[in-house]
């Protein structure tokens, strides 16, 4: 049966000029000029950048110099006009951000001792340039001095109403007139003050703070650091960590001193002595440590009414 549907014949086979490639139709035996390898070297060496502003510098310099080299292999090689258009304006777009980058980052240039300060606290925890500049902003750029035998803070005088980092010097704490310890550079000023009240609450400084010689220190006010916390949950998980580990190292160097007049040694974990007065301080100790004439007379004790 033959088909209601008749289509003409089409002649399916190819002559002898469209077998041939319709581009190359004969390979190039010689190599390309060592501008074209030097152009893909640069562009393999910019894919290699890291993130940063240091590592977008990197990139966006690499990739200009493959782009530019690029173009001069495809004005004197190629002779192409769209080859070299493209390579051309693709170089000039990474030399446009290599100059944006560095006015970036020539806006995150801080002191030198706040920059001391980033190296030491903050970039280990992998806070960005960027991120450690808003938090700059919050201290309005100031660095502050106290004289040798000055005040930072008076016991049961000083409000306290800030975050303060020492930059230089050294400051004496005392309670009650009782030596407690010192705070060194890159140490928090007021750490325990400042973790002891919520956002709404106010207090006093409970201990005194006198500087044994000039001091220089940055601080951060309660309410601009809280409005930068509540935008940057990273950065106030940052100071939470900062802040907490400072007062366990100022709890440790506390807890070596703490001696009484016998020797003994007590325990910080225990309730606070600083603000038990010497006489009754004395007495916990009695209770706080047990003598080893004692503390045999004990343990013979309980072994001979263990055999009875």
């Amino acid at each position: 049966m033959e088909s209601p549907y008749q289509f003409p014949s089409a002649n399916l086979t190819w002559g002898e000029d469209e077998r041939e490639h319709p581009v190359c139709v004969v390979w190039k035996e010689t190599p390309q000029s060592s501008v074209f390898y030097l152009a893909n070297i640069f562009l393999v060496l910019g894919f290699m950048g890291g993130s940063g502003f240091y590592g977008l510098l990197y990139l966006f310099f690499f990739l200009a110099l493959g782009f530019f080299c690029s173009s001069i292999w495809a004005w004197s090689d190629a002779c192409t006009t769209d080859t070299f258009s493209w390579n051309f304006v693709v170089f000039a777009i990474c030399v446009a951000q290599i100059v944006h980058v560095a006015y970036r980052l020539r806006n995150v240039t801080f002191e030198k001792e706040l920059q001391d300060l980033y190296g030491y606290m903050f970039k280990r925890l992998g806070v960005s340039l960027t991120q450690y500049g808003k938090i700059v902003e919050c201290t309005d750029g100031d660095i502050h001095t106290i004289e040798k035998d000055h005040y930072f803070a008076m016991e049961g005088k000083t409000a306290i109403d800030k975050l303060s980092v020492l930059l230089s010097g050294r400051i004496r704490v005392t309670v009650n007139g009782e030596f407690l310890h010192n705070i060194y550079p890159f140490q928090f000023i007021d750490s325990p003050e400042w973790d002891s009240l919520r956002p709404s609450e106010d207090g006093v400084f409970q201990v005194t703070l006198r500087a044994d010689n000039p001091c220089r220190y940055v601080a951060w006010r309660r309410k601009k650091l809280y409005l930068l916390f509540a935008k940057h949950r990273y950065v106030a998980k940052v100071f939470a960590l900062l802040v907490r580990n400072d007062i366990a190292d100022k709890l440790f160097s506390l807890n070596d001193k703490a001696f009484d007049n016998r020797g003994f040694r007590y325990d910080l974990r225990l309730p606070s002595f600083c603000h038990v007065p010497p006489p009754e301080l004395e007495q916990a100790g009695l209770f706080l440590s047990v003598p080893e004439q004692q503390g045999e007379h004990s343990r013979a004790s309980a072994a001979q009414s263990a055999t009875t």
